[in-house]
């Protein structure tokens, strides 16, 4: 794995915001940023071939203005261009899984912020080997000084997507926001949950918060975490807490290759209608 953000660009208004984006994050990490273009008519360069240099000539000025805007910006970033001869979607999944991050951009639908991702970008989510961030155009150049959120499930190790939250979290100096959805019980009766039952479930996943937070407090004391239980459903936690943080971050469990892409009710949640930048992290 190479110490590099990279974003994938397209020549889009998205594209070009994720690019942005990816080089605020990759010089808060102190890693490099690579701007990948893939086209599957992309010709090899030759000395006595202009034909070649014309066809690809889009192909480069997409890379090449997108770095002299990020250079100008950033002028101690280091910042590679990466033209590629494939598929777009084996391109992106190749370059995630030889960088930390891969950084993509969704067309907004609406003021809401609804993500449209065609099918490329949804494959790219559902089977990248690294965490994949999805940005908007527009997004809010006070947007890092918020706090960052990251939604957890409880349901078994989730190493990569907690590692992943707090060194943001830390690299941005803002505090973190560990949110939990668990819906109520539907056996309980009305009067039940009304006369201690839903106290009690929402105590219980306080403890089992706490329990898998402890470790990632004590490694990272400096992060200062706001942990919150909610009893809804938590892909309805999940875009309720996205209001007003910085970034989302959720996990995406990690499926046999016989299995199949697939992309659960929460990361559909958060993708489409977080009012954020989302992180999907995948995890065992």
């Amino acid at each position: 794995m190479e110490q590099v953000v990279t974003v994938g660009l397209d020549g889009s208004a998205e594209s070009l915001a994720a690019a942005h984006w990816a080089a605020d994050e990759a010089e808060r990490r102190e890693l490099g940023l690579r701007l990948t273009h893939a086209w599957i008519l992309l010709s090899p360069p030759t000395p006595d071939s202009p034909a070649a240099d014309d066809q690809n000539y889009w192909a480069k000025r997409i890379v090449h203005d997108a770095r002299t805007e990020l250079a100008r910006l950033h002028p101690g970033l280091t910042i590679t261009e990466d033209l590629v001869a494939d598929e777009a979607e084996t391109a992106l999944l190749d370059a995630a899984a030889r960088s930390r991050v891969l950084v993509l951009g969704s067309r907004g639908l609406d003021r809401v912020a609804s993500f449209f991702l065609g099918d490329v970008a949804l494959r790219a989510v559902a089977q990248a080997e690294r965490p994949v961030v999805l940005v908007r155009a527009g997004q809010e150049a006070e947007e890092h000084r918020r706090p960052v959120t990251v939604a957890l499930s409880l349901h078994g190790p989730q190493d990569n997507l907690l590692e992943f939250a707090y060194v943001t979290a830390f690299t941005r100096d803002v505090p973190l926001r560990a949110v939990h959805g668990r819906k109520p019980d539907r056996t309980y009766p009305a009067r039940d949950a009304e006369s201690g039952g839903s106290q009690d479930l929402a105590e219980r996943a306080r403890r089992e918060l706490d329990e898998v937070l402890r470790p990632w407090r004590e490694r990272f004391p400096r992060v200062r975490v706001i942990d919150e239980v909610r009893l809804e459903s938590p892909a309805q936690a999940v875009v309720r807490a996205a209001t007003g943080s910085g970034l989302l971050m959720v996990g995406r469990r990690k499926r046999p290759p016989a299995l199949g892409p697939r992309l659960g009710p929460v990361v559909q949640a958060a993708v489409h209608h977080a009012a954020c930048p989302v992180a999907v992290v995948p995890h065992e």
